[in-house]
């Protein structure tokens, strides 16, 4: 029994030595009210196995939205916390994502709204959302009328 329980622990122990480190990220959210141009000094922490807090890194910061931008982020002085001065450029529902720099891996985060219509790629910024119920009823007139037009020319009575 005990060579067998030896035999368990030794091949437990290169599983995890080979699962390697994974670090922790955290950060809170943009503030609210934040508009286009403004600048977030995102603080970032990032501590080794969610203990310890990890000094030395080169984290960055990536916004993926309506355009999609990476910032570096410096060490603050207080071990594992660095900041990222981040600024969207535009309008619009932003992901952000934090690479932690210690283990490769990537940290999301619940994306944010930044100030504004919301943009459209390519476009001027104007909410299309805002025009829909118009061009709804457009169309449904201009239906209607093609529909009397042709009862009216093939000698249907009109509605009454």
């Amino acid at each position: 029994m005990r060579t067998l329980l030896t035999l368990v622990a030794v091949l437990a122990f290169p599983a995890a030595a080979a699962a390697g480190g994974f670090a922790t990220a955290g950060l809170a959210p943009p503030p609210d009210g934040l508009s286009p141009g403004d600048t977030w000094a995102a603080e970032i922490t990032i501590k080794a196995h969610g203990v310890t807090p990890m000094e030395g890194l080169a984290p960055t910061l990536t916004i993926r939205g309506p355009e999609t931008m990476t910032f570096d982020a410096k060490p603050t002085g207080t071990p594992g916390v660095y900041v990222a001065d981040v600024v969207f450029p535009v309008a619009g529902t932003y992901r952000y994502e934090v690479m932690d720099g210690y283990a490769g891996q990537v940290h999301s985060f619940a994306p944010v709204e930044v100030g504004g219509p919301v943009a459209v790629p390519g476009g001027d910024g104007f909410p299309a959302w805002a025009v829909a119920p118009v061009a709804a009823a457009a169309l449904a007139l201009a239906a209607l009328g093609v529909v009397l037009v042709r009862r009216r020319a093939s000698g249907v009575p009109a509605l009454e």
